[in-house]
């Protein structure tokens, strides 16, 4: 029987990076993998065109992670976001930076993302066989491998468990890291869905497939008046509420019962209030007979000009002339501070990441070793490690992974 020095359990990201690393050190290395191919999901992110990394030092990346920032804190800054643009660009994925300092490859195909993983651990002589992990086998209360569920055992002293969490289960992500983890007397944070679509009490189904570019989201407690999130960006109206790239980051702060919070949408960021009065002064003053409802068309997307009117209070049949200062004034309020309750997120499946998993107090923040069981790590997103939207999420896969594959 072949003994290998690492056997990988999931070969996404992170493990393909730790795979790769380790290998490139001299070790023999196993990819146990559920799929034909690894980095499967990477072929799901960003729309299809894959969110590489942020583009931003390690200080400002810590701010946008939502759970257990300070773990990350030695992987980030051994392998911040540049060495995975050096890592990619290496390996012939040209990169480009968009807005928010989004990183995504030149051909806008998260399958070159894909390829070039899988490129990596070629090139690093790593074995990849399909199988799905099952159970770790212990001897003695010694790690000594894994047996997969097609019955085969494949010994290693080492092993890392990369599986991903519960979100885009098609890919192979089906929450069998977690089991593993328990195997090992580890403690999983109860996991929920996070970068997820919201579901809205307000009725937007109209307008469903709308999206608002330029607008700025705001995301308070209920019970506070300082917003918890606030950005300006993009997002998509839905038949069951809202969803693109601000409602997914919103979505990563409400820990609680999404009713127990409420959204405020600024659909004209750039123009003050005072500002936006004037410039509506200004459309009336062209449009004096008009009915209200028909002299909107040239400050708001048509599809979303019933739901303002409706906010706003103000007759749809008022003649533009009738419209007082103070009607007009709740108008400037209803797109400056037009109001969303929330009431549910999109299910678990549909997320983006999965938020909760292996507790991190129970792992070394270093080397990603558990500090119960020698010999086993935990990378990526099986770890209760989440961050917004903006490829964040995909470089800590990256740097917890490499972590563990140059300490292996």
């Amino acid at each position: 029987m072949k003994i290998y020095d690492l056997i990988v359990i999931g070969g996404g990201a992170a493990g393909c990076v730790a795979a790769g690393y380790a290998a490139q050190n001299g070790k023999s290395v196993l990819i146990l993998e559920r799929n034909r191919r690894p980095a499967r999901k990477i072929l799901v992110t960003g729309k299809g065109r894959c969110n590489v990394t942020n583009n931003c030092e390690p200080e400002e990346f810590f701010r946008h992670v939502r759970s257990n920032p300070r773990f990350l804190y030695s992987a980030l800054n051994r392998f911040a976001p540049k060495h995975t643009m050096e890592l990619f660009e290496n390996l012939g994925v040209p990169l480009k930076t968009e807005r928010g300092r989004r990183v995504f490859p030149v051909s806008d195909r998260a399958l070159d993302i894909a390829d070039a993983l899988q490129l990596f651990i070629k090139n690093k002589n790593v074995e990849v066989l399909q199988g799905r992990a099952k159970k770790l086998v212990f001897e003695d209360g010694v790690l000594m491998g894994v047996l997969t569920e097609e019955g085969n055992f494949f010994r290693a002293q080492k092993v890392l468990v990369s599986t991903g969490g519960l979100s885009y289960s098609a890919t192979g992500s089906s929450g069998d890291g977690y089991e593993l983890a328990k195997q090992a007397g580890h403690t999983v944070i109860p996991t929920r869905a996070s970068l997820v679509g919201i579901h809205t009490a307000e009725d937007l189904s109209e307008a469903s497939g709308l999206s608002l570019k330029n607008v700025t989201l705001r995301l308070y407690d209920s019970k506070k008046k300082k917003p918890l999130y606030e950005e300006l960006g993009e997002m998509l109206i839905t038949h069951e509420g809202i969803s693109g790239p601000l409602v997914l980051s919103a979505s990563s702060f409400m820990k609680e019962d999404p009713r127990e919070y409420r959204l405020e949408l600024d659909l004209k960021p750039g123009l003050s209030s005072e500002e936006l009065d004037a410039r509506i002064l200004r459309d009336f003053s062209e449009k004096k007979n008009r009915d209200f409802a028909n002299a909107l068309d040239e400050l708001l997307p048509r599809s979303f000009i019933p739901y303002v009117i409706e906010k706003s209070g103000i007759a749809p049949e008022t003649k533009v002339h009738q419209i007082t200062k103070a009607q007009r004034l709740e108008l400037v309020s209803a797109i400056k501070s037009f109001g969303i309750k929330p009431v549910a997120l999109g299910d678990i499946e549909g997320a983006v990441i999965t938020a909760g998993g292996v507790s991190v107090k129970e792992i070394d923040p270093k080397t990603m070793e558990s500090k119960l069981v020698p010999g086993l790590y935990f990378a990526g997103e099986v770890l209760d490690l989440d961050a917004e939207t903006g490829g964040y999420n995909l470089q800590i896969a990256f740097a917890t992974g490499y972590a563990a594959g140059t300490a292996i």
